[in-house]
């Protein structure tokens, strides 16, 4: 093997250290700066998506806090329109109370102008009726006619004394 053989050291080094020297050129000049273009550019597309995702994770995160504040802002709006209606209807539930109110008062008062008229016109049927009754008593027992006006005086008077005793 001609490898092996110590005479031929000198020629194989000087080969090995010419392709050695042409190699590294090569690698130098020609593979290597295509690798280290590959590798920047790859770099510049990571750091490109690296950026764009910080960014759209700063946009969700704003988008977020937006978010937030119209749920805030909505929630604070939902309370105002609940506040505002429970008044609202607190206020329609008064007026219809007082207008209830005032309109049984106006019945409660026709029906007392009722009762007091139905009341007085029984008083003077009775009166009526008393007096003609009395005035038939009057004829029936001792014979004489008393005249319409002294029955009615002495009903009215028995009448208002005895009203004046039970009221």
């Amino acid at each position: 093997m001609p490898q092996f053989d110590v005479t031929a050291f000198s020629p194989q080094i000087i080969w090995l250290v010419i392709t050695f020297l042409v190699l590294y050129v090569l690698m130098a000049k020609v593979a290597l700066p295509r690798i280290g273009g590959i590798l920047e550019e790859r770099q510049a597309r990571i750091d490109d998506n690296l950026d764009t995702a910080q960014n759209l994770r700063n946009e969700s995160a704003a988008e977020a806090e937006a978010y937030e504040e119209s749920m805030a802002e909505a929630r604070e709006q939902a309370r105002s329109a609940i506040f505002d209606a429970t008044q609202e209807m607190s206020v329609d539930s008064a007026r219809r109370h007082e207008d209830l109110g005032s309109r049984l008062s106006g019945e409660l008062k026709a029906a007392e102008e009722r009762i007091t008229e139905a009341k007085e016109a029984a008083v003077s049927g009775i009166q009526d009726a008393a007096a003609s009754v009395a005035a038939e008593a009057t004829e029936r027992l001792i014979g004489i006619e008393p005249g319409e006006e002294a029955v009615a005086s002495a009903i009215s008077s028995a009448f208002d004394a005895s009203m004046k005793g039970t009221g």
